[in-house]
């Protein structure tokens, strides 16, 4: 007797069962086979912050039709998964849990509140593989890392040190996103930007030769303690003299 076919289709009665027999087919894992082209893509790792969104389902679903397309084609592919640990944003997530509890860091201390970050990591990265597996994400899973893995920050350590010595990188100040709650930078995505009506500053700056005042309009009038002169276009036929010298 034949089974009536559904009359939509329902994820939960194929996509559980396909994916499991693939894992236990072992067909995403891949070797060194010298008779093919090798071909290799590593994750972007995604932040152990949260869950993951729409974005890493798109960036996620291109990957996976890159590689299986290249399988296919006959190359030794290998898809490396990996998550992130994204320091700062992750402790504010802990650190804003732990605040529910009445807890800071300061009550637990470095080595209390580290454990509950790798707690956070097991809990939360975790759950990220299993969102990529329900994606379908043909990765590697016996090969999958951890940014904060010994391996990788090792490397990691090594590679920016030699690169800083080389003379290839450099530090220097640069204008941050400073969060007066955490007391450290914070990157452009952990930022809640917010309009606000600006006001235009009418400053004079008094000419020397004619006693006269120059009028100029700015929405930094912070900057007015530092200036030292002003740039005139020589075109601009309102400055007839060659040079004109300002007090400040």
């Amino acid at each position: 007797m034949s089974k009536e076919m559904a009359k939509s289709y329902n994820p939960k009665d194929f996509e559980d069962r396909i994916y499991d027999f693939w894992m236990k087919g072992n067909y995403f894992h891949a070797e060194i086979d010298k008779d093919k082209k090798p071909y290799t893509i590593v994750m972007p790792p995604p932040n152990i912050t949260g869950q993951l969104h729409m974005g890493h389902a798109l960036d996620e679903t291109l990957q996976d039709i890159l590689i299986r397309w290249r399988r296919m084609q006959g190359y030794s592919a290998l898809w490396l998964p990996g998550t992130d640990h994204a320091s700062i944003a992750t402790e504010a997530k802990i650190v804003e849990a732990m605040r529910k509890e009445g807890l800071t860091k300061e009550d637990l201390g470095r080595e209390k509140f580290l454990e509950r970050a790798w707690d956070w990591k097991k809990e939360y990265g975790g759950r990220i593989t299993e969102q990529l597996k329900k994606l379908g994400s043909s990765c590697d899973w016996e090969r999958e890392r951890f940014t904060m893995d010994e391996g990788c920050s090792k490397a990691v350590n090594e590679v920016f040190v030699r690169l800083y010595n080389d003379g290839k990188i450099y530090r220097g100040n640069r204008m941050v996103n400073w969060c007066p709650h955490c007391c450290t930078s914070i990157s452009d995505a952990e930022v809640d930007y917010e309009e606000q009506h600006g006001h235009f500053w009418h400053l004079l700056y008094q000419v020397k030769e004619t006693g006269e005042y120059l009028e100029l309009a700015t929405t930094r009038p912070e900057t007015m303690l530092g200036d030292t002169a002003v740039a005139i276009n020589a075109e601009d036929e309102r400055c007839t003299a060659a040079t004109l010298s300002f007090l400040f």
